[in-house]
């Protein structure tokens, strides 16, 4: 059974918390993990491009001219493919569909194996409680670098050229993942203009938010919430 430390917002470390093996100790398996990754990507794919063929094209009623004598193409509609202004052949369609079918057993298994490497690789933080008295964004960053998830030298830099600001920013700015236990608009409201930082709650925990951040961050709370959702029989 793994074991990651515990901290309080203060980046001090308070104990250490046991996993849960089923969610936390699986094999990791990238062929199963990419198989998930396409299908939610596929299946969130919107489809937008949309042409019209020759029968949605507005006009075209009438026989441009009759059909011999007059030395020219034969021609039923003005709005035939060949015209300009005419219906597009073998155009896109909003018939198109881009899902694809997954178990669910897949895809939670799937999310399993990435909790597994953030664990393997210490980018699984843990705190005792995250909890803010009041909508403050300052408070919010203050708890970041404590646990060494932002550089404390970055609020000075933000007075520096947006250039060199953005190339040093790549380096040492890390994206976290802030898994709550339920949904917390004091937490969302205090981490929405930081950069990099996203907020879930854990029942709506998917692999490509997990996926897309270096760090994750959660209070214990959330694994409970975590075993609840994602383990029922």
């Amino acid at each position: 059974m793994s074991k990651v430390k515990v901290f309080n917002q203060q980046g001090k470390e308070v104990g250490e918390q046991d996993l849960n093996p089923s969610i936390f100790s699986v094999e990791v398996k990238p062929a199963v993990v990419q198989q998930a990754v396409v299908a939610l990507t596929a299946n969130a794919r919107q489809v937008l491009a949309s042409t019209k063929d020759k029968s949605e094209v507005r006009g075209g009623g009438k026989k441009p001219w009759k059909q011999k004598g007059t030395g020219r193409a034969r021609h039923g509609s003005i709005r035939s493919p060949l015209w300009r202004g005419g219906g597009i052949t073998f155009g896109p369609t909003t018939e198109r569909n881009f899902s694809l079918k997954i178990n669910k057993k897949v895809k939670k298994k799937a999310l399993f194996m990435c909790l597994t490497d953030k664990v393997v690789n210490q980018k699984l933080v843990l705190l005792d409680n995250l909890d803010l008295a009041e909508v403050k964004t300052k408070k919010f960053f203050e708890i970041l670098q404590n646990l060494q998830l932002r550089d404390k030298k970055e609020k000075k830099e933000a007075g520096k050229s947006k250039e060199k600001s953005d190339k040093k920013k790549s380096k040492k700015v890390k994206s976290v993942l802030v898994v709550t236990p339920q949904k917390e608009d004091k937490v969302i409201k205090s981490a929405r203009n930081i950069d990099r930082v996203k907020i879930v709650s854990a029942s709506s925990l998917n692999i490509l938010d997990v996926l897309k951040h270096q760090c994750v961050l959660m209070p214990v709370g959330a694994l409970n919430k975590i075993e609840e959702t994602f383990l029922k029989k």
